[in-house]
């Protein structure tokens, strides 16, 4: 049994036995995720247009996110339509930033082992920088949703006589925390996948601007403001759509 494996296993048990049905669902919805970007990466290699491709799995990735793991229809769909506005106008910055820091294709430290193969596989490297960034900033845009969703419409119903103004400064209370969480989380997630390519750095002197510049730390920059951008935005928005429900969705369970 591989350690990947064991911990996959060990993952399984532990979402069951404490998070019960939701847990059981939240870990299919992660195996079902992993699925969606294996297909996508087979796609694009075979030569698929990834503009088409990116926008057919975005809604795909955040259905996948919010409805497997929530049993909330209301929660759901309110976070769906929240993150999907959201992801959207995130898509224009990630456009524009990933063509304006020009950091698209392998990094000089690729180029050892590249040494003898084509470096022009007829893919396009910054449109496959894009559908990265992209799929990596819908997770923590669809989590925030669903997480300040679920807050306020729980504080909703639990209390039903609280005001539009009230519901609204908890949320944003609510909102705070989260964003502050989810700073801390994708800062150290991003630093910690970089930590071992900084230390490779150390030793060969490298300079502060040529780390800085580096196109594997760039990207990595990047997307962890894309992705708290999107966290940021996402929050007001949900605010407003629970304190302003869609006449549809009002009397979803």
């Amino acid at each position: 049994m591989s350690t990947l494996f064991a911990l996959i296993v060990l993952l399984a048990i532990l979402m069951a036995i404490i998070g019960g049905e939701v847990g059981i669902r939240s870990f299919f919805s992660i195996l079902i995720n992993i699925l969606l970007l294996v297909i996508v990466a087979i796609l694009i290699a075979t030569g698929l247009n990834i503009i088409i491709l990116t926008l057919i799995f975005i809604p795909l990735k955040l259905a996948t996110i919010i409805f497997v793991g929530t049993g909330n229809k209301k929660v759901g769909w309110t976070s769906f339509i929240s993150s999907l506005i959201i992801a959207c106008i995130v898509i224009l910055i990630i456009i524009a930033g990933q063509y304006f820091a020009q950091a698209a294709g392998m990094n000089i430290e690729a180029n050892d082992v590249l040494i003898g193969q084509s470096q022009q596989p007829g893919l396009s490297y910054p449109l496959i920088s894009v559908t990265v960034a992209i799929f990596s900033a819908l997770g923590a845009i669809a989590e925030a949703a669903v997480a300040i969703t679920a807050g306020l419409l729980e504080l909703k119903n639990n209390n039903s006589t609280l005001s539009t103004y009230t519901l609204k400064q908890s949320g944003f209370s609510i909102g705070r925390d989260i964003i502050g969480t989810s700073l801390n989380t994708i800062t150290y997630g991003i630093f910690g996948s970089l930590l071992p390519l900084i230390l490779w750095f150390y030793p060969l002197h490298y300079s502060i601007g040529e780390i800085i510049n580096d196109k594997l730390v760039i990207n990595n920059l990047l997307i962890m403001f894309y992705s708290l951008i999107g966290v940021i935005l996402v929050v007001p928005l949900s605010i407003y759509l629970v304190t302003h429900p869609i006449p549809i969705f009002k009397k979803s369970k």
